[in-house]
């Protein structure tokens, strides 16, 4: 077993907030799903408490060598490395996302709401892209998708603040909206939110509602229909997990969804887009017999 794979938190993709590949055709999931797991690998090799801050970063930098060949072979990136060369989508995205996670090992603290996005750039924007690589989607549909990985990331980031904190000493709350509301990074080690830290929680979850409304139009741009179902359902659970942190506190409340209600909000929306594609090629059809 190599180091890097023996870091392994045990975490896979069902144990993710936001689906991994459940709609997609069955052509894309085992591509999506070696991304997934390279990136998993290397979250864990930043996260993990016991290596140094040097070694994670070595290994982090071992596992970008080994996905473009330019180093030897890892296990956890050969994956990767054979579906890109299948595919013929880019290695970027990975090696850009390798660049989060050596953030996370060196930077524990965030400036303002444009360095935390800055940060979404790297740690998030990346999935969306190769998704849509993967698919031949065109590349004009990274506006939208980057607004919605932002907004997944800022969620995970609230409603995960305090074990951020408590666990791994990061805080991704920016530090001018934590001033803003007279609220202290010690507060996130505490078992309930002061008011100024619930008020700091609340505006940025109102910030990713914004970002939520600039991504609504996506799952429309999208051409593959069981991708778009996909993206549609992850919107609107991200809108269902905002709506959460504007009246639950994550340090002591659950904001994370259900598996039952993930699974109805993501059929609802789903089925929001198979009934606007159904009515669309039924209209485009009326309209060729005129």
């Amino acid at each position: 077993m190599s180091e890097v794979a023996a870091a392994s938190s045990g975490k896979s993709h069902q144990d993710e907030n936001f689906p991994v590949a459940a709609l997609l055709g069955r052509r894309y999931r085992a591509p999506v799903l070696a991304f997934y797991n390279f990136v998993r690998a290397a979250d864990d090799v930043a996260d993990h408490a016991t290596l140094a801050p040097e070694r994670k970063l070595a290994l982090l930098d071992g596992l970008a060598r080994a996905l473009t060949g330019q180093g030897p072979s890892d296990p956890v990136a050969e994956p990767l490395k054979q579906a890109l060369s299948r595919t013929r989508v880019t290695d970027r995205h990975a090696l850009d996302l390798i660049e989060a996670f050596k953030l996370d090992v060196t930077k524990n603290r965030y400036r303002d709401f444009d360095d935390l996005v800055d940060y979404c750039r790297l740690s998030a924007m990346p999935v969306g892209r190769y998704v849509l690589d993967l698919h031949g989607e065109s590349r004009d549909t990274w506006v939208a998708s980057d607004k919605l990985c932002a907004a997944l990331q800022i969620i995970n980031h609230l409603q995960d603040c305090g074990k951020d904190f408590r666990d791994l000493d990061r805080v991704y709350i920016p530090a001018d909206a934590l001033d803003a509301h007279g609220a202290r990074i010690d507060m996130l080690g505490a078992g309930r939110a002061a008011p100024e830290l619930r008020a700091t929680i609340v505006d940025l979850a109102r910030r990713t509602e914004k970002l939520l409304a600039e991504s609504a139009v996506f799952p429309t741009q999208v051409r593959d229909l069981r991708l778009a179902m996909n993206v549609a359902a992850i919107q609107k659970l991200a809108e269902r997990l905002t709506a959460g942190l504007l009246v639950r506190d994550p340090l002591y409340e659950k904001v994370h969804a259900s598996r039952a209600g993930f699974v109805t909000t993501a059929v609802a929306a789903a089925g929001v887009v198979l009934v606007r594609r159904a009515l669309s090629l039924g209209g485009n059809r009326r309209e060729g017999r005129t």
